[in-house]
């Protein structure tokens, strides 16, 4: 049996123009998403989507693919951060005039530099 927690997924918030709440997938998945209103909301329905794609691929008779199938780092990663820091550095995105994750990267980069 199958434990749907060791599979990675990604959370990301959606706009206002998309519903707002928040987005869940599944990365060994490319058809495995869902969402809520609050993060613990999108990850339970996120669960549950995946329960349901892996039941439809067995019944199907196709592969399930194993977690971390890919083998390889992918070059994303989602952080949860407290909404004050997400407020600074989304205000100070703004203000070098980047986005998000060009100034996220810059400071990774920077820090890692170090070592």
């Amino acid at each position: 049996m199958r434990n749907i927690d060791d599979y990675p997924f990604e959370i990301r918030p959606l706009s206002t123009d998309d519903g707002g709440g928040f987005l869940i997938s599944y990365p060994d998945f490319n058809v495995c998403i869902s969402d809520g209103e609050t993060i613990d909301e999108a990850i339970a329905n996120g669960r549950d989507a995946l329960r349901e794609t892996i039941a439809a691929l067995e019944e199907a008779g196709h592969p399930v693919p194993s977690p971390n199938s890919g083998g390889v780092a992918s070059g994303r990663f989602v952080a949860r951060v407290p909404k004050s820091l997400h407020a600074q550095l989304a205000a100070r995105a703004r203000a070098e005039g980047v986005s998000l994750n060009s100034l996220v990267l810059s400071f990774l980069s920077t820090g890692m530099g170090r070592y």
